[in-house]
């Protein structure tokens, strides 16, 4: 049985709101694996002009590391939905820190798009297909410079160092990872994401403005 857990808050919340939105996070994956579900998914979808998301990464450390400290870890699989994961970058950190699977809808979104631009004529199944070729192929050359020859070997395995992240969050995210210099905390890590999000809203404003419903520009411009 699954279950899907929104990692979105709301932005009335302000920066206060991350903290206590990851704390009721783990709850609710804790209360899941009570109520016999085996398998979580993080999702990210209900984000918009109303909802901040809290990032992937963070929102799937802080649930695979107090699944772990209940004991409950190795009975639940972690399915990560988002829009974040892009590059093969984000697929290996999302890995790294417990997820088994991952959705990335937007970069899915994103190559059916550019379908029509491609040399050649190819179903949307195959550029799904071609996409996660490439980003497993990425994963698999990261694993062998670590000298990690399965997957099940790397996930969870926090194989990184962090840069500017404070106390607060390596201990409630990241836990084992060495962050030498210390750095941000929540608060500060959920400004800079209201501040982005603020940004973003303004640009879409304008394309509207601009180019008012036109579909193919205003998906172009997001």
């Amino acid at each position: 049985r699954s279950v899907t857990l929104d990692i979105t808050y709301d932005v009335m919340a302000g920066p206060e709101g991350m903290r206590p939105a990851l704390d009721s996070l783990r709850g609710q994956a804790e209360q899941a694996c009570s109520d016999s579900f085996n398998i979580i998914i993080l999702s990210d979808r209900s984000i918009g002009p109303d909802r901040v998301a809290i990032p992937a990464l963070l929102a799937t450390g802080a649930v695979h590391h107090h699944l772990v400290r209940q004991g409950l870890r190795t009975g639940v699989g972690l399915v990560v939905e988002t829009g974040e994961a892009r590059e093969v970058h984000h697929f290996c950190l999302l890995a790294g820190y417990g997820a088994e699977t991952i959705v990335p809808y937007l970069a899915f979104e994103t190559v059916l798009h550019m379908r029509s631009d491609l040399a050649e004529e190819l179903s949307e199944k195959e550029v799904k297909t071609r996409y996660i070729k490439a980003v497993g192929k990425g994963m698999l050359k990261v694993m062998s410079k670590m000298g990690i020859s399965t997957v099940a070997s790397y996930r969870g395995s926090q194989i990184f160092e962090a840069v500017g992240l404070g106390d607060e969050v390596i201990n409630t995210c990241f836990k084992g990872t060495a962050s030498r210099i210390g750095g941000l905390g929540f608060y500060d890590l959920a400004k800079d994401l209201k501040n982005v999000s603020e940004r973003d809203r303004k640009q879409i404003e304008q394309a509207q403005e601009m180019f008012g419903a036109d579909p193919e520009m205003m998906g172009f411009v997001k």
